[in-house]
This record gives C-alpha cells, structure tokens and sequence, in this order.
C-alpha cells in the first residue's frame, strides 16, 4: 500500500508542475481519427508521411511486484502515388522484442466518398480496435472488454470498401476477411486448438501470418454522426474459423462465429462519455472442445460505460479528464454440452483515474482498478497504473 500512495503523490506532483500547450484531442466524435485516416485525409500534403505512436506503463497488482514495460511502439508510413491511390503500413514492436505488422494495404479512392482497400487491415468492431492510438482513450490499459471479447488489435487479410452517405451522416465499411484460425496439427502430430474459454477468440488471430483460409467471413460496420456530439456505430462479424488442411474435415476441427456490436461516443464542453456493447454466439463448440480439449464458450458477452469530466479550464490548451469506467464481460456467457460455465470467466472491472493531456500528442495517465469476478471465494487483486502515451 505505501508503493501505492508514494506512486501517487509522484504522479500528482508531475501534473502539477506541466506546463500549458494544446491537447490532442478533438472536442467531437465526428471529428476523431485514428493515425490512419489522419494520413489518408491527405492533410500533410506530401507524397510520403511518416508518424508513429506508443506507451509506456507501469502495472502494479496489489500485494505483488510491480512491472514496467515498453508496451508497444508503432511507426507509420504512409505513400500517396497518386491522388488516388495510397499506401499505408503501421510496424508494431511490442514489450521491445516482438514485432508485427499491424496494417499493410492499398486504398483506392473511387470517388470522394467511395473507396476500395485491400491488404491487411483491421476488423471494424467496437471502439477501441479502431481507435486504440493511448492519447484517444482514457485508462493506461485498453478496456478488458477490447482485449477478451474483441481481440484488439484485430486484423486479417482482405478486401473491401468504405466510404459514407454524407446526406445522410452515415459512415460505412465492408470487408472480406479470412478468418480465425480454430485448429491445427501440433509437432506430434495431435490436435492444437487455438480458442479456449478465458479469452474466447484472442488465441485465433491469424494477423497476417502465412494465414490459413478455406471459408472467408463478412465483416461491415455503420457509424452515425448526424446528431451534434453524438456517434453511434453498429457492426457485425459472421462467418467460420479456418483449419488446416490436415484437420479441416474432422468434426469441430472449425466453428461458427455471429459477432454483433453497438458502440456510442458523446461529448459536450467538458463532459465526454463512451459505451460499447459485444455479443458473440459460437456454434460447434461442443464438437470443437472434445476434439481439443479445450474449453471455449458458446456465448461472449461483454460491455462498459464511461464517463469523463475535463477539470480545467474550457479555455485551457491542456486537458486534465478525471474519468471512470465499468466494464462487465464473460467469456462463458454460454457453453454447450458437457462444458460446465467457469465463474471466473464472468469478469467485473471498475476503473477510475485521470488522463492528463500535456502537450498535442502526449498524455501521462493514472488509475487505479478495482477488479473481481463471479467465482465464490475468489480472489482477484486489484491494480494500480501508470503510463506515458505519445501519439504524432
């Protein structure tokens, strides 16, 4: 408990000695980008950009060690071969050591509102798998709710079209993707399943890989910004996991998934709020668990809602948001079979702190989570973070 206060007294100190410069972010939904559109709106007016965007945290569970770690750093290039068509890629290395690509592909701009893409590109659901860059969502961590029931950062290989109805303020996105990957054979030659029960599809991200398809899925989205301040996205996810050739005809070797999600964004002088809401039903998953021995849900099922609230100044160039999140989500919504519902998987978070705005691309962030879940008797320790996010 005295690492707690003295982190805190520290962090607190660091806010009050910040000097004033302008805030990254913009004061509606319907004017937010992520670090794509930012490049694809062509408002750098060079043939080649480059950004990036990262964080640092520090993660302290109560009664354990505490850790620090270089969560991820992504480095953005972009190139405009012609009015037309772009390019655009973000290399992600993540805790130092690992490096992915998180996007890689070609959009072609059909008409002001109509373009096609193909490559390698996120899945539209919920908020933060399209929005995650640390300055344009509140809390060191991403939500809980954005990592066990959509895979954040979720992204296959595809092609598609997004645009909008500006008459009507209607955004829209539709892709083809490959899909999760389910099974596959292991080096001794038994079966190696992918998705299991505590974070439902996370394990099946193919994330361009050498991705294995056999069954393509329909993934759209539809973002509604007529209403000053206010954004509502609904989108939908349907199709079939894949398998490897060698276990693609045994029973439960693949698995239905149906994924639908609501989200909202508001924001009114000081005051901003968000919720999403993400249900996924599995079919299969009976078969699938008895040829793998896992221990995948049927249903997932998670939302939250948050609240922020600006203490300074409206005519501050900072922003100092003190906010709170809950969050409810569960990864054993619902099973098949003999598969009997694990509590643990019935998870509740309660997230408070401040998101302290500094300068037009950096945050310094602190919260505290009070976290628990449905088992009788469990015990689930509470956390304490801290983070540095830059985003340029």
């Amino acid at each position: 408990m005295k690492k707690f206060i003295t982190l805190s007294v520290l962090f607190f100190s660091a806010i009050s000695f910040s000097q004033t410069v302008s805030d990254s972010i913009p004061p509606t939904p319907q004017e937010q980008q992520n670090s794509i559109q930012r490049i694809l709106s062509g408002t750098f007016g060079k043939a080649v950009t480059l950004g990036g965007y990262g964080e640092m945290v520090y993660n302290q569970p109560e009664g354990d060690n505490g850790t620090l770690d270089v969560h991820r750093l992504v480095l953005l290039l972009g190139y405009k071969f012609d009015e037309k068509t772009q390019f655009i890629t973000e290399i992600e290395v993540e805790h130092v050591e690992e490096i992915y690509i998180e996007q890689a592909f070609v959009n072609y701009a059909v008409s002001n509102n109509v373009n096609l893409r193909g490559g390698l590109m996120l899945v539209p659901m919920g908020i933060i798998n399209e929005y995650h860059e640390p300055t344009t969502f509140n809390g060191t961590d991403r939500p809980a709710v954005d990592h066990d029931i959509v895979p954040t950062t979720w992204r296959e290989l595809g092609i598609g079209v997004t645009g909008r109805f500006p008459e009507i303020s209607l955004g829209y996105q539709a892709y083809i993707f490959n899909g999760f990957k389910s099974t596959a054979l292991d080096n001794e030659g038994g079966i190696n399943g992918f998705l299991k029960g505590k974070d439902g599809l996370r394990g099946g991200r193919q994330k361009g890989i050498e991705s294995t398809v056999d069954s393509p899925t329909f993934s759209a989205k539809l973002d509604y910004y007529g209403i000053p301040g206010l954004r509502f996205g609904l989108a939908g996810y349907f199709g079939k996991t894949q398998a490897d050739d060698e276990v693609e005809d045994l029973d439960g070797a693949n698995i239905g998934i149906s994924m639908v999600g609501f989200d909202l964004r508001y924001a009114f002088r000081k005051f901003t709020a968000r919720g999403e809401f993400v249900y996924a039903s599995l079919t299969d998953t009976d078969q699938y668990n008895t040829l793998t021995g896992r221990d995948l849900g049927s249903t997932l099922m998670g939302y939250y809602v948050e609240g922020a609230y600006n203490l300074l100044p409206l005519t501050a160039k900072q922003k100092l948001f003190a906010f709170a999140r809950y969050e409810q989500y569960d990864t054993h919504a619902g099973t098949e079979g003999g598969l009997v519902r694990n509590d643990a998987y019935n998870r509740q978070d309660i997230t408070a702190g401040l998101s302290y705005h500094i300068a037009n691309g950096v945050v310094i962030k602190g919260d505290y989570q009070i976290k628990d879940n449905a088992l009788d008797g469990a015990e689930v320790k509470n956390q304490l973070n801290f983070g540095i996010g830059v985003w340029f």
